[in-house]
């Protein structure tokens, strides 16, 4: 009911055997070797997935973990985060075989990096020109940045869906799905072999129904709240130390990028201060307050959180920034 684009869905266990499957899917249902990913977005562990970009964004990938065969990472392209352009012109050269584009719709594994106004629309007519399947990989953004994902907070309807860590309430359990005729192809129906012995298992599905009719619409609301009591108290904290600083923030979801504007690619993110990141999570850490190690992390605000953490954070957050003067 949340989430009408999946007609149907298979049970996997783990976001990684999602991805994985919903891209065996499209290349089954496509009979198209190639899929499209974007730099800096991150869908699981599975070898075609493991690519990063080569010299440029029209480029072949190559293989980004030892293990990874480069005859397999050949049918991965690469393009830049918001970067519609070079998407338009991967396609225009390969749109023939490629069976998916699979997105993050809001990065969140380079740090939150939003989705420029237009690129998911365009990622949707770039598909629909080309015949190639639009998968959306929500497995961080499921349930969390609005109650039916960021495809109902976009209002884009993706092709397959895959979803994660909040689908099973804490428990180890995963999703795949989408259109009914493309789910159709998956074994015992169609020829699409996927199977789990843990699979579905009812001591994770339980778990995930349970969290799923919890969450009510006011819960939302204030994570939204609280959402943009932080980002405005760590703008305001920066902006009066000068220190250069961007919080980027999707609902429940941010980031805070030692910068002097917008970050909105991978090589943005590149750009960024990491040492000042290091010694600003180090100050925070010292006052209690534990935020991703990572400058290339995004960070969640939870329903345990209450405007007393969000204002204790931005205490601490006003002393750290005093010490990166």
């Amino acid at each position: 009911r949340r989430v009408p684009s999946m007609e149907r869905m298979r049970f996997v266990s783990s976001g990684t055997e999602a991805t994985m499957s919903a891209l065996r899917l499209a290349r089954g249902a496509t009979g198209r070797p190639k899929i499209l990913k974007f730099e800096g977005c991150y869908h699981g562990h599975g070898d075609s997935l493991l690519v990063k970009a080569g010299s440029g964004a029209l480029t072949f990938g190559a293989p980004d973990s030892a293990g990874v065969l480069e005859d397999l990472a050949q049918h991965t392209l690469v393009a830049p985060y918001n970067d519609l352009d070079s998407v338009r012109h991967l396609m225009e050269e390969h749109g023939h075989a490629v069976a998916a584009v699979i997105v993050e719709p809001v990065a969140g594994n380079m740090g939150l990096v939003p989705p420029a106004e237009g690129f998911l629309q365009g990622l949707r007519g770039l598909c629909d020109q080309h015949g190639a399947l639009f998968i959306f990989d929500e497995v961080m953004t499921g349930f969390r940045v609005h109650p039916g994902g960021a495809q109902a907070l976009y209002k884009i309807r993706p092709d397959l869906t895959c979803l994660g860590k909040i689908v099973g309430g804490g428990m180890p359990l995963a999703v795949y799905g989408g259109r009914a005729d493309l789910l159709s192809k998956i074994s015992p129906e169609g020829p699409v072999y996927q199977a789990g012995t843990l699979s579905g298992n009812p001591l994770a599905v339980a778990a995930g129904l349970a969290t799923l009719e919890a969450l009510k619409p006011a819960d939302y609301k204030k994570l939204e709240r609280l959402g943009a009591l932080l980002e405005e108290g760590l703008s305001r904290a920066a902006a009066e130390r000068k220190i250069p600083a961007v919080i980027q923030r999707v609902g429940s979801m941010f980031t805070l990028f030692f910068a002097g504007g917008p970050v909105r690619s991978y090589d943005d993110v590149m750009k960024c201060d990491a040492e000042r990141y290091g010694r600003f999570f180090r100050g925070m850490l010292d006052r209690g307050v534990y935020l991703a190690p990572s400058p290339y992390e995004a960070c969640f605000i939870g329903l345990a959180h209450t405007e007393r953490h969000v204002r204790a954070t931005l205490a601490a957050a006003r002393e750290s920034f005093s010490e990166l003067d």
